[in-house]
C-alpha cells in the first residue's frame, strides 16, 4: 500500500515549502501518481455502470461494496497527484493535502480488507445476508485494523507488532472461511454427481471455481503485503520505483477480483441463495420440470405462487410418498414490489 513520506512532507513545510527543500528524486511522483489515476477512475467508473446496468438482475449489495474500493483509491491518488503537483510547480506543500492522503490511504486499505473479509464470508454468494456473529466480527476486525494501521503510520511504537499481529489474525479467518465454504461446495457437487441432479451443477461448480480463484488471490496479497512492510528502506533514489510495484500489484488484485465476481456472472446463477448460511446439513432441493403450453406459461409470471405434484412419480414410490410442491416464481411481477427482485428462501446454493 501507499506510505508517503510524511516526515519530508513536514520538513517542507517548515522551511515555508521552498523549492530548495524537494528532493529532485521526488519530480516523477505527479507524472507517475496522474498516470494511476487515470487507471484507476477508468475502472472505478466502469465498476460502477457495469454494476449499475445489471442491478435489475440481481440486487447485489457485493458488488457495490467492492466497487467502492477503486473510487477510494481514486480519490486518494487525486489528492496525492495535487499535493506533489504543487510541490514542484507551485511551490506549496499543502500539509492538510498530505494528511488527506494519509486518511484515504488508511480508509481504503480498511475497505480492502473489509471486501475481503465479506468475500471469504460468502456474503452475496452462499448467502444473502450475513449473521450476527458475521457481521460482528467483521465490523470488529476492520476498526482494529484501522486503528492499528492509523498508529503505524504515525509511528506510535510498538504499533508495528500490533499490526502484523491484526494482519495474521485477519488472514487467518479469511483463509478459515474459504476453507470452509470449498468444502460445503465440494459436499454439494458430490451429492448433485451422486443424484444425478445436473440442473444445479454448473451454479454450484461456478462458485467453487470463484472461491478457489479467491484463495489464490489472497495468498498472492499475503506475501506482497509482507513484502512491503518488511522492506523498511526509506531511501528517495527508488522511492517512485517502489511505488510503481505498490500501485500495480493493488490495480492487478483488485482487477482479478472483480472480474471473478462480476455482476454479469452472479446475477443469473446465483438468483436463488438462502437468506442465511445453515449450521446443519446441507441437503440439495430436487429439481422439478414444468412443462405447460403458452397460455398456462403467460398466466405463470403473473403470480408468484405456484402449487403443484409430480404427475410422473417414480417406479419405487408409493402413493404414500407423494409430494406437494410449492414453487415461488423468482421473477414474479408484483406491482407493490416493482424493480425489487424475489428471492427464494431455503435454498442451499
Amino acid at each position: 500500500m501507499i506510505k508517503l513520506p510524511i516526515r519530508r512532507m513536514t520538513e517542507f513545510e517548515s522551511i515555508g515549502a521552498y523549492r530548495i527543500g524537494l528532493d529532485e528524486s521526488y519530480r516523477s511522483l505527479p507524472s507517475v501518481y496522474l498516470a494511476f489515476l487515470s487507471i484507476w477512475f477508468v475502472s472505478a467508473c466502469s465498476w460502477t455502470i457495469n454494476t449499475y446496468k445489471n442491478r435489475h438482475l440481481q440486487t447485489n449489495n457485493l458488488q457495490w461494496t467492492l466497487a467502492s474500493v477503486p473510487l477510494i483509491k481514486a480519490l486518494q491518488l487525486t489528492l496525492s497527484f495535487l499535493f506533489w503537483y504543487s510541490c514542484f510547480h507551485l511551490q506549496i506543500c499543502s500539509l492538510w493535502m498530505s494528511f488527506g492522503v494519509y486518511v484515504t490511504g488508511v480508509i481504503f486499505q480498511t475497505a480492502s480488507f473489509v471486501s475481503f473479509l465479506l468475500i471469504a464470508h460468502g456474503y452475496c454468494i452462499m448467502c444473502e445476508r450475513l449473521s450476527v456473529t458475521e457481521r460482528r466480527t467483521t465490523a470488529s476486525l476492520g476498526c482494529v485494523f484501522y486503528l492499528t494501521l492509523v498508529g503505524y503510520r504515525a509511528s506510535v511504537p510498538y504499533f508495528s507488532v500490533l499490526l502484523l499481529l491484526n494482519y495474521f489474525i485477519s488472514f487467518y479467518v479469511i483463509f478459515h472461511h474459504i476453507s470452509q465454504n470449498l468444502l460445503v461446495l465440494r459436499e454439494q457437487l458430490s451429492f448433485i454427481d451422486n443424484e444425478d441432479v445436473h440442473a444445479m451443477h454448473d451454479a454450484v461448480y461456478t462458485k467453487y471455481i470463484m472461491f478457489k480463484k479467491f484463495q489464490g488471490a489472497m495468498q498472492i496479497v499475503a506475501m506482497a503485503e509482507t513484502v512491503i512492510y518488511i522492506n523498511m528502506d526509506d531511501s528517495s533514489e527508488n522511492y517512485w520505483i517502489r511505488l510503481l510495484v505498490r500501485e500495480w500489484a493493488q490495480f492487478c488484485i483488485f482487477v482479478y477480483i472483480g472480474w471473478t465476481f462480476r455482476s454479469r456472472d452472479l446475477a443469473p446463477r446465483f438468483s436463488v441463495m438462502p437468506t442465511l448460511k445453515s449450521k446443519g446439513e446441507l441437503v440439495v432441493p430436487p429439481i422439478y420440470s414444468i412443462e405447460m403450453d403458452a397460455e398456462t406459461f403467460r398466466d405463470f409470471t403473473k403470480h408468484e405462487w405456484h402449487i403443484g405434484v409430480p404427475t410422473t412419480p417414480s417406479c419405487d414410490e408409493s402413493s404414500m410418498d407423494s409430494v406437494l410442491v410449492i414453487i415461488q416464481h423468482p421473477h414474479a411481477y408484483r406491482p407493490t414490489a416493482a424493480g425489487k427482485s424475489c428471492q427464494s428462501r431455503g435454498q442451499p446454493v
